[in-house]
């Protein structure tokens, strides 16, 4: 134990002389951080975070769980351009990862009733079009995104629609189909688009989420026996093009029996980056979802995803207005475990380079 805590201590010192950025500010570059506030003046919370932590990312969300008469960060278009602006300002590269989930249909958070287009199609109904009217659809997408600084959109689905009683994909038709080339070719042209004009995207939800009949929102989800291989084709076509992979929460004792997708060593480093050749940022998806919080505890979550190979953690302080984490204790929490061995420099690091390699996309 001393010798780890020494050994802490002389990266901490050498890392100072060496001009390098400090560890506290490169975990801080793994967390997407979901706060409350339409404005983020320099005196907000979440602007002396960002400055402060170094923090990599946050995300946008339209509806509020604390007040539903007021909302949490989307109120109309020309506000949240200044959210956006006032966000980077408060960072120290000017590389904010801004994020929202714009996908078309029911998960759109740039709706009409602010000012947005509001109207684009779930995929479902986008496979019904021909590939131009696609691109120019995702194209105008992109375009709407950019133009109030978002620069990072969670999405495309790659899950395949191949179980007809899954209410979270197949029933709200997020899914391109059941074949994995052409969902792959969709998905390839909704990321092209969003590249036309900056914006990064996320393929999900890995391993596969097309399958399931829960939801990880709500609660655990095993997938075990309704899985299938050929759920990960879609990543395996678009590994060299894909800027994120957001991994799921689903449980698949085939592939560990131990852990859920998105805290599995087993799924993340060995299935997605050395079976199927990704070496790109893996994202989790929302880490407060009840998958994950009514099995592990904050610090436990913090330390198997990282471990598990994960790059960015969201905690997006948006589905239990009881548990709002701060940036603080998510810091804090992440160098106690490197301080207890439990967690090592180097996987921050490669996490913390990984990240630097998708900004410099932006």
């Amino acid at each position: 134990m001393i010798e780890k805590v020494l050994l802490l201590g002389l990266f901490l010192f050498t890392n100072v002389w060496s001009g390098e950025l400090a560890l506290e500010k490169r975990v801080g570059q793994m967390l997407m951080i979901g706060f409350h506030g339409t404005h983020a003046p320099k005196e907000s919370q979440i602007c002396k975070d960002i400055a402060q932590y170094n923090l990599g990312a946050v995300i946008l969300f339209d509806y509020n769980p604390v007040d539903k008469n007021i909302p949490k960060n989307i109120a109309t278009k020309t506000q949240l351009a200044n959210l956006t602006k006032e966000l980077q300002a408060c960072s120290r590269d000017g590389k904010l990862l801004i994020a929202v989930d714009q996908e078309g249909g029911k998960v759109q958070r740039l709706k009409s009733k602010y000012g947005f287009y509001g109207k684009f199609p779930k995929a479902s109904d986008v496979i019904k079009m021909d590939q131009s009217k696609i691109k120019e659809t995702y194209t105008q997408m992109s375009q709407e995104l950019k133009s109030v600084g978002i620069n990072y959109d969670l999405a495309p689905v790659v899950d395949l629609d191949i179980n007809m009683k899954n209410h979270v994909i197949h029933g709200l038709g997020r899914s391109f189909g059941k074949d994995p080339k052409m969902v792959a070719e969709y998905a390839s042209t909704f990321i092209d688009a969003m590249h036309t004009n900056g914006v990064l995207t996320s393929i999900k939800h890995f391993p596969g989420h097309g399958s399931s009949v829960g939801d990880t929102h709500k609660g655990f989800v095993d997938v075990t026996n309704l899985w299938k291989k050929i759920e990960l084709e879609p990543y395996r076509l678009l590994k060299d093009k894909a800027d994120t992979v957001m991994v799921a929460h689903v449980f698949n004792k085939k592939i560990d029996a131990k852990y859920p997708a998105s805290l599995s060593y087993e799924t993340v480093t060995k299935m997605l980056r050395w079976k199927l050749g990704y070496h790109g940022v893996v994202i989790t998806d929302d880490l407060q979802m009840g998958a994950i919080s009514q099995k592990y505890g904050l610090k436990n979550t913090l330390k198997l995803a990282i471990n598990a190979g994960d790059d960015i953690l969201l905690i997006g302080n948006q589905l239990d207005p009881k548990k709002i984490v701060s940036t603080k204790k998510l810091v804090d929490t992440i160098m106690t475990l490197v301080q207890s061995g439990e967690v090592t420099v180097e996987s921050i690091n490669k996490a913390y380079n990984r990240i630097q390699g998708l900004k410099k996309k932006l």
